[in-house]
């Protein structure tokens, strides 16, 4: 089967949810775009976005319209070409106007897993639940005859425990879009042993026709990203608990909050990515990962606590943010959770003590958004993390310690067999999660 004829039925599982909208909208272009080649004239392009919810299901047209509006915008010229043969459509709009409707009559809204059964590739995109995704999986390929290819979205859950489980025989492997899908150009390429060479194949050319940016992991719990962001945050939680001895837990929290965003030049704080995730999620990443693991012990009591309270994070179906460890009023930090008096205690009546305790930035400090601009950023940031290696100041030696920790967590990544070398671990926290500098450095020796 070529890549164009596996194109001509497609599943989107869990496609009402911000991961799935965002894989069903890539794809359903993608398909499109494939349909309208001259020697795929008159062939029929399905592709099925099946979800529980229907309310959810209810809006996700009118979410791809207002997208692939945007997208076609963008792209007129190419658009020319695809439609030459047609002498009714003259004006950009026209082409526009029917880009749009090639491409959304492709998409096939149901509540009905039966749909999928028809399905040569199906893209899963349910709760991070092993047992969930085996029992969908299993069922799906015991009454599909075509042997589909499964690409999971997985980004905890070792792959060839799902392989094995479903018995799928090699016609699984990870494909980790980051979020949101459609913005971000990572992907995280998980194979097993018995991952079909032709599947990984077409993984790499769906990944290449989307413009992403692939990283391969070895099949280990969390993989690269959250490998490396659970073992950050924990760090972060712990760090936040052990300054607490001397002062109350909310101003801690916001003292490391800052000293990742602004001493080690990140595009939030630990807290805040924490909350961006949802405080739920990063709970249970680390309860799916834990098993897999000998040497450490991934949990937070703190975690346990907050969502015993009901604070969660995570975010609002308009992409705004919930209050987590923070409380957000249109994006920025106001306030910060206190789990003694179960209230948001806002920062204007601590923020300037725990700045002076924290202590002045170097004098050659640049922000995120400016750093992450720079055109020679490795001799900025050598320049920069020597000055605060020379520092008295207590920000400066906890970011220090901090950033030595980020390191050893990339380097034991490799070690561990989870990549395959640094560069990669570096792409992924570059690209992923927008790190203005490689976490694997020599910043910190």
């Amino acid at each position: 089967m070529t890549y164009d004829e596996r194109l001509q039925q497609v599943a989107v599982l869990g496609a009402a949810g911000k991961m799935g909208s965002g894989i069903l909208l890539l794809t359903a272009v993608e398909m499109a775009d494939v349909s309208l080649k001259p020697e795929n004239k008159g062939k029929t392009y399905v592709l099925n976005a099946i979800d529980l919810s229907e309310e959810g299901l209810a809006g996700l047209m009118d979410y791809l319209r207002e997208q692939v509006l945007k997208i076609a915008e963008k792209k007129t010229v190419t658009l020319r070409k695809l439609y030459a043969e047609r002498a009714d459509l003259i004006e950009n709009y026209d082409i526009i106007a029917q880009y749009v409707n090639d491409v959304l009559k492709i998409v096939r809204p149901t509540t009905a897993m039966e749909t999928a059964y028809r399905s040569n590739l199906i893209f899963e995109a349910v709760t991070e639940n092993k047992a969930l995704k085996v029992k969908i999986l299993k069922q799906i390929d015991e009454n599909n005859p075509n042997k589909p290819w499964f690409f999971t979205n997985t980004s905890s859950v070792p792959i060839h425990l799902i392989e094995e489980e479903a018995a799928l025989k090699g016609r699984i492997l990870g494909f980790h879009f980051y979020n949101p899908p459609a913005v971000q150009k990572l992907v995280e390429l998980i194979v097993t042993e018995a991952s079909l060479p032709e599947m990984q194949q077409f993984a790499n050319d769906y990944a290449k026709a989307l413009r992403k940016i692939v990283v391969p992991s070895n099949d280990k719990a969390g993989f690269i990203g959250n490998g490396h962001f659970m073992r950050d945050a924990l760090f972060g939680i712990n760090l936040a608990k052990k300054l607490a001895a001397d002062r109350p837990l909310y101003e801690a929290i916001y003292m490391v909050n800052k000293l990742t965003q602004d001493f080690l030049v990140r595009p939030m704080g630990i807290f805040q990515l924490i909350d961006y995730v949802g405080i739920d999620v990063v709970q249970f990443i680390m309860h799916v990962m834990n098993p897999h693991l000998t040497d450490e012990n991934l949990h937070s009591d703190l975690l346990d606590q907050m969502l015993k309270l009901d604070v969660r994070g995570g975010q609002m179906s308009s992409g705004a943010q919930k209050d987590g460890f923070l409380k957000y009023e249109k994006g920025a930090v106001t306030a910060v959770y206190d789990i003694s008096q179960q209230k948001y205690i806002d920062v204007t009546g601590f923020s300037d003590k725990c700045d002076q305790q924290l202590g002045a930035l170097p004098e050659n400090h640049k922000p995120w958004k400016s750093a992450v601009r720079l055109a020679d950023k490795d001799s900025h940031f050598s320049a920069y993390f020597d000055a605060m290696k020379k520092s008295d100041n207590y920000g400066a030696k906890l970011a220090v310690a901090y950033g030595k920790n980020s390191d050893a967590i990339g380097r034991k990544l490799v070690s561990d067999g989870v990549a395959r070398n640094h560069d990669d671990v570096n792409t992924v926290m570059l690209t992923g999660f927008f790190h203005a500098y490689n976490p694997v450095n020599n910043f910190f020796a």
